[in-house]
């Protein structure tokens, strides 16, 4: 009689813990395929964002790109071009990026983004912009992978690497005043494109010496739209959900509404600061030094240029006349795009007549408010790249 209870007891427990297994295994399903749904749905508004209202068609990629440039590839194929990931090239805020090569042979830059939400945004930014417009001095986007959770961008290489190691790098001697003009007028081009030339303006939010590549000529491309704002054109200004780019090239609008709205003139800003270190052969803001040694470097380039001292702008000698003109030029007009106000920054088609010599470059006013402190710009180095 015992052995039968036992038994039946053995039988129920049995049977309970088995529907206790089915129900949890049945929860987990629901849970792993609801979070997958979840995450598409999120995915899917990312994309829907970014097409066209009157489009009827289901949000993906390939619809918003109708097809074509650039190619999409699988994680198989990114793994495969880049030798499984072995030649580091840098990393970024939202990833890292390898040196690859395709099987047409050539060389490649390939962008392979982290799982966070601020990474899928970038995805999109990437291909909103790159995928749709083409310049010479644009970074060309060929290729992505959207595979589930793995997103990768494929980029042409570029062999010189960015223009911040000519700036303030090992390699700042490199480049003499009349390449520094030429890169200064294909960045001032590029950035003119994406602002009047594309259907619908493009502000990239982050202008800055490491987001500029150069080619085997040292021709410019701007690179990294992971921050840029799409706007219309009928918008004068555009609203910013958050701060976004990195201190020392923000303009002071996009960190305090005091300054005015952000604007296409933000990147203008960003232009003028890249053009002054360009000048100067050194970073703008360095922590490490003192006031009395330059510690804000456009400050005391103001003075310099109010005094017609140009020749003391750039430790890299002035050899000709032609090389003080240039470095007269970039200064003033550098001088001229970081004015606080942002409507006494030139458009950049004006910059690009400035540098071309249709329009006169005069001292401008001086470009920061009375109040402005070491402490004030400081408060920048304490923000984050967005």
């Amino acid at each position: 009689m015992g052995d039968i209870l036992l038994g039946d007891f053995v039988a129920a427990t049995g049977g309970v813990l088995s529907g206790i297994f089915t129900i949890v295994t049945i929860i987990i399903v629901y849970a792993i395929i609801n979070g997958k749904r979840r995450k598409q749905r999120e995915e899917e508004q990312d994309i829907r964002e970014y097409m066209d209202p009157l489009d009827s068609r289901p949000p993906s990629v390939e619809n918003f790109l109708h097809g074509g440039i650039p190619t999409r590839y699988s994680y198989a194929q990114i793994k495969r071009c880049t030798n499984n990931f072995i030649d580091r090239l840098g990393q970024g805020g939202f990833g890292t990026v390898f040196k690859g090569k395709l099987g047409s042979g050539c060389l490649v830059a390939v962008k392979v983004l982290d799982k966070s939400k601020h990474s899928r945004k970038q995805f999109m930014n990437e291909v909103a912009t790159l995928g749709r417009i083409h310049h010479l001095n644009l970074v060309r986007l060929l290729g992505y992978c959207f595979q589930g959770s793995k997103r990768a961008l494929v980029y042409e290489y570029m062999v010189n690497g960015s223009l911040e190691k000519y700036i303030h790098g090992d390699d700042q001697n490199v480049l003499d005043w009349k390449q520094l003009y030429s890169i200064a007028m294909g960045i001032a081009r590029g950035i003119a494109y994406l602002h009047d030339d594309c259907r619908r303006r493009i502000l990239h939010c982050d202008i800055k010496p490491h987001n500029i590549l150069l080619d085997p000529n040292f021709l410019p491309k701007i690179a990294d739209f992971g921050l840029a704002k799409l706007t219309n054109r009928e918008e004068s200004h555009v609203s910013l959900t958050g701060a976004r780019g990195t201190p020392g090239y923000v303009a002071p609008e996009v960190w305090s509404k005091n300054y005015g709205p952000v604007s296409d003139k933000s990147d203008v800003y960003g232009y003028g600061m890249l053009v002054m270190e360009m000048v100067g052969g050194r970073k703008n803001f360095d922590i490490q030094t003192t006031r009395s040694s330059k510690f804000y470097y456009p400050e005391w380039a103001f003075k310099q240029v109010e005094s017609g001292e140009f020749a003391k702008l750039r430790k890299v000698n002035i050899a000709d006349e032609e090389d003080e003109s240039i470095a007269k030029k970039m200064s003033l007009l550098g001088l001229w795009c970081i004015q606080y106000n942002p409507s006494q920054r030139p458009s950049m088609s004006k910059v690009i007549q400035m540098l071309e010599g249709t329009v006169d470059i005069t001292i401008p006013p001086h470009p920061f408010p009375v109040e402005t402190s070491i402490e004030t710009t400081a408060s920048t180095k304490s923000s984050s790249s967005m």
